[in-house]
């Protein structure tokens, strides 16, 4: 299994735009945004709180326009929100661990006899990641090896 790391934050949403919008459209919502949050821009009667918050949104949006404005950061950007949308969730049956599992030597994979009388088969390689899915060879029964 791949391992994406998910997007910290949506820098679309931050901009109020979505990954079709052009650079042109991007640039009109970042220069309206950083307008509206602009520390120097600010009410002099707002709260310190809310001074603070408007500080964080300014951030944000100068660093969507950072990401969002480099084509090859936006396309960086863009696949990992991708990759985001791929990963399936799979319905867990049941956590074990390897030690659960029944080694076998000649065929280097470990197994783990399903309810339905299937088998889930991990092989050696996929132990290395720290969570890993794996199917049950007869039926849709799905278990997380940890």
């Amino acid at each position: 299994m791949a391992d994406y790391n998910a997007p910290q934050k949506d820098w679309y949403l931050i901009l109020g735009a979505c990954p079709t919008d052009d650079l042109q459209v991007l640039k009109q919502k970042y220069q309206k945004l950083v307008l509206m949050f602009h520390p120097d821009k600010q009410r002099p009667d707002v709260s310190e709180e809310e001074a603070e918050q408007h500080l964080q949104r300014f951030i944000d949006i100068d660093q969507a326009w950072k990401i969002l404005s480099n084509e090859e950061s936006r396309n960086e950007y863009n696949l990992q929100l991708r990759a985001c949308e791929l990963k399936q969730s799979w319905p867990v049956d049941a956590h074990i661990t390897l030690d659960d599992m029944n080694w076998d030597y000649e065929t280097e994979c470990y197994s783990y006899t399903c309810r339905c009388g299937g088998e889930f088969i991990l092989e050696k390689d996929e132990t290395q990641e720290v969570e890993t899915v794996v199917c049950c060879d007869s039926c849709s029964l799905s278990i997380e090896c940890l």
